[in-house]
């Protein structure tokens, strides 16, 4: 493991949902290190697998760094919740993408690298 961190779930623009990449949107500390992660979210005593965002949403000019969770194939409301996050493995850095095509395209084969690690870790 990277590194772990918690935090409670709270709301934000929905703009991933609208991706559709709907995410868990946590607080995180201003030294913690931008970049896209493979990891799990712990909730309700269940570990689901996941890809973590974080970092300042360059693409949208956002200024705030912060956690964008992407709990692979759920959908349950967990606003308000806290979720602990196990961190292990970086696919890239933050970057900007040209458009929200562009970001949306890379999002998709972040997902496919992330269900890829699972798949192996499941053999």
């Amino acid at each position: 493991m990277l590194f772990s961190f918690s935090g409670v779930v709270q709301k934000h623009l929905g703009r991933g949902k609208t991706l559709g990449y709907p995410t868990a949107n946590i607080p995180v500390s201003d030294d913690a290190q931008e970049g896209i992660y493979i990891g799990t979210v712990l909730h309700d005593g269940t570990a689901f697998p996941a890809l973590v965002f974080i970092g300042k949403p360059l693409t949208f000019g956002e200024h705030d760094k912060k956690a964008e969770i992407f709990l692979l194939d759920f959908e349950e409301d967990i606003y308000g919740k806290e979720l602990k996050i196990s961190v292990f493995k970086k696919i890239r850095d933050n970057e900007k993408f040209e458009s929200q095509d562009a970001l949306v395209a890379q999002m998709k084969e972040d997902e496919r690298q992330a269900r890829e690690y699972f798949s192996t870790m499941k053999s």
